[in-house]
């Protein structure tokens, strides 16, 4: 009912195969201390911010050096190698935002394209349209692995809870949440939002980082974290640059959590009414 994963944390630039070569360095370290599951970050591929230079390096799925890599390490350290994402060439000229997670022969067991798109404007002028150059996800899966029921997200999908529970209810004891988030929205957000989901769900969360300064210019967040299904932080990387944490993960607290606070069996379908005006002094305005 255990078994060891790993997260790496990286400082993806805009070379894929540089990018290629860490996550080769950082998935064999990880191997070592004994991980039989290993997750990378959000765009582990590539980190660029010049769609038009991007587009020059980009690949189809069958040609990525990223898949490609991943797939040989998986079956030369016999594990099983989550790829958070990597950004994917497709017809029409739209990018799939897609992770990968293949099996220790080295095939892909699973692919999940990010659902939620990040298109937003922070306070301090960084302003991002993801939806202007990737095709969105429609499809959620929960993957039966031999050591545990895995969910699988990324990035801003952690703030779309509904995704989560679905996936819990699936089945789900582990949720998976590879992310390159911004140091503004990380800082504020994201360990609260982590700890969130699983507190919710009654799982672990996996979250593997982008951390550091880019060489395209933007800043990430890192912090890359385990959480148990109790709210619980079992281990967490730095803010800045490369990392391998490691833990322990116990499916047993899965259930024990859920055995405590069985809000999955709890939950009710409901309806919701707008009411218009409200009642000042019994008189409605």
């Amino acid at each position: 009912m255990t078994f060891k994963a790993a997260v790496v944390q990286m400082c993806s630039g805009v070379d894929p195969a540089k990018n290629a070569a860490s996550m080769m360095h950082l998935v064999r370290e990880a191997a070592a201390q004994g991980a039989i599951y290993v997750q990378t970050p959000e765009m582990t591929g590539m980190l660029q911010r010049d769609r038009v230079a991007a587009k020059l390096v980009l690949r189809d799925e069958s040609d990525d050096i990223i898949v490609r890599t991943a797939s040989a390490l998986a079956a030369e350290l016999g594990i099983y190698l989550h790829v958070g994402s990597t950004a994917i060439a497709l017809d029409g000229g739209k990018i799939a935002n897609r992770g990968f997670l293949f099996g220790p022969e080295g095939k892909i067991l699973n692919r999940y394209d990010k659902i939620h798109m990040f298109d937003v404007d922070l306070d301090n002028g960084e302003s991002w349209r993801e939806s202007a150059a990737y095709r969105p996800g429609s499809e959620a899966r929960v993957v039966s692995l031999p050591f545990a029921e895995m969910g699988f997200t990324i990035c801003y999908d952690v703030r779309f809870p509904a995704l989560f529970r679905a996936q819990a209810i699936a089945g789900a004891e582990v949720m998976t949440v590879p992310a390159a988030f911004t140091r503004q929205t990380g800082e504020a957000h994201w360990e609260i939002l982590l700890r969130a989901r699983a507190i919710e769900n009654g799982v672990f969360v996996i979250a593997a980082a982008q951390a550091g300064l880019h060489e395209d210019g933007r800043e990430t967040y890192g912090h890359s974290m385990f959480i148990d299904p109790w709210g619980k932080v079992l281990a967490s990387a730095g803010g800045t640059g490369e990392a391998v944490i490691v833990a322990d993960i116990d499916r047993t607290a899965v259930k024990a959590a859920r055995d405590k606070i069985p809000n999955l069996k709890n939950g009710r379908e409901f309806s919701i009414e707008k009411i218009t005006g409200a009642v000042v002094g019994g008189v409605a305005t």
